[in-house]
């Protein structure tokens, strides 16, 4: 099981406890915690799908504006 899919769990069980019988405090920085690191992992994974993306025309060839490509030489 991922990272991603261990937060996913940990962060329902707290929401369906939540939602039942309430939450401690110490459960309830927990659960902030993992959304913060839910998030952190998603803007990550997001940010990666975004760097590689290319724009190609109808002929086959990398329009990928200027600005783009020099961004991901930097990073």
């Amino acid at each position: 099981m991922s990272e991603m899919d261990e937060l996913i769990k940990d962060i329902n069980e707290l929401a369906h406890k939540q939602k039942a019988e309430g939450l401690t405090d110490e459960e309830k920085r927990r659960q902030q915690a993992l959304r913060s690191r839910y998030i952190e992992i998603f803007r990550a994974g997001f940010k990666q799908e975004l760097e590689n993306i290319r724009v190609v025309d109808a002929h086959g060839n990398d329009v990928t504006p200027k600005r783009k490509k020099s961004s991901n030489i930097e990073n």
